[in-house]
């Protein structure tokens, strides 16, 4: 496989990460603004323990696994897949065609046409929660744990990036970004933040099977504590679920394909 794709993408994203950091104290402005708003919204989850003491045998710190792995995961896939989120901008204005003209990946384009430094808020304010809810429970630091954990966090990155590309690609047919998508992408950050077993079975199921987001911190935090899964997860199962953050990536990028294959210009 060439590297070229990738050394390009980079290059890009620097170029943009650069421009963000011409005025520093605007950057910093809105990622401290970042981590207070992603702070306010823990609170929240704080307030929601502290009047019902738990949820489903669930206490808090073992909850901030979840809200932690689900918002870095979030802010991983958030800073470098704006491209995407803002994607139907390129087609109304008729933009997209220049990119059709260039000799490269359109999807590599688009990821790379704007990435947001400023998503480091969320990304530390969800990693401090992830942090100190794991040493309340006394999560072991093993190599396999810390493993599956860290690939818990970039499965779930795969897995809103993929969100992301699909929301994409419905604008080739819709011009407009549907809001439906918004409640898997940041509606997904606030479903993922609680235990699955506080959910209806169907709903279960949807983000288990469809939209996998139950495999990328419900599953894995299972294993990390030992637990068994009331829905009868195998441990194997529980300890490859991230990779269906891979799988659903890959099958949103073919996705784009056939929208691509679709597209006729506006005409702009």
């Amino acid at each position: 496989m060439s590297v070229e794709p990738l050394r390009l993408y980079f290059r890009y994203a620097g170029l943009s990460l650069r421009s963000q950091l011409e005025y520093p104290a605007s950057f910093w402005m809105l990622a401290v603004s970042h981590f207070i708003t992603c702070g306010i919204e823990f609170v929240g989850v704080v307030a929601l323990f502290d009047r019902f003491g738990g949820l489903r045998g669930w206490t808090l710190p073992q909850a901030c696994l979840f809200y932690g792995i689900v918002h870095v995961a979030f802010a991983l896939a958030e800073a470098v897949g704006r491209g995407f989120d803002v994607f139907p901008n390129l087609l109304r204005s008729g933009d997209f065609d220049r990119l059709l003209l260039r000799p490269r990946s359109t999807a590599l384009q688009v990821a790379a046409q704007e990435c947001q430094l400023m998503r480091v808020g969320r990304f530390a304010q969800g990693l401090g929660v992830l942090l100190w809810g794991a040493s309340r429970v006394g999560v072991e630091w093993s190599l396999p744990n810390a493993a599956l954990i860290l690939l818990a966090v970039l499965g779930g990155a795969c897995l809103f990036y993929g969100l992301f590309v699909l929301q994409a690609t419905l604008a080739f047919w819709t011009i407009e970004s549907l809001e439906v998508m918004n409640t898997m992408t940041y509606g997904g950050t606030e479903t993922g933040q609680y235990p699955l077993t506080v959910y209806r079975p169907w709903f279960r199921r949807f983000f288990t099977f469809v939209v996998p987001l139950a495999c990328m911190n419900y599953l894995p935090v299972n294993a990390v504590l030992g637990r068994l899964d009331p829905f009868g997860m195998p441990v194997l199962v529980q300890w490859a679920a991230p990779l269906a953050g891979v799988v659903f990536l890959v099958a949103a990028l073919q996705c784009w394909k056939l929208g691509v294959r679709h597209y006729r210009s506006t005409g702009s």
